[in-house]
């Protein structure tokens, strides 16, 4: 089994970067906590075109016990704005702060 990759965006406009680390930091250990449910990183977005998430899960499963509709309801009270989910599965990783490549979250040999 796959991870999934929850992306999540709002139409919202672009956050300065101080107000875009002050609002990652102060929400992060909600997302610390999911590790134990499934969360394996999140990485805040900031751009010209919206704001929002990108969620990497152990799996699909995991992702979808998150994100439920009262989840959704929850974050479109909180910023004023419903957001935008896409998900993927995702079967093949490069890791170039590990060094490896994973399938399905096992380590692999490359060849070159």
């Amino acid at each position: 089994m796959g991870n999934c990759i929850v992306v999540v965006q709002f139409d919202l406009p672009m956050r300065t970067e101080e107000q875009a680390i002050k609002g990652g930091t102060a929400s992060a250990p909600i997302y610390r906590a999911l590790g134990q449910k499934g969360l394996i990183r999140k990485d805040y977005l900031n751009g010209e075109t919206g704001t929002g998430g990108v969620y990497l899960w152990d799996s699909r499963t995991s992702a979808e016990a998150w994100f439920t509709e009262d989840r959704v309801a929850e974050l479109t009270q909180r910023f004023g704005a419903r957001p935008r989910l896409t998900w993927y599965d995702t079967h093949v990783t490069v890791d170039n702060l590990k060094d490896e490549t994973r399938v399905n979250g096992a380590s692999i040999e490359v060849m070159a």
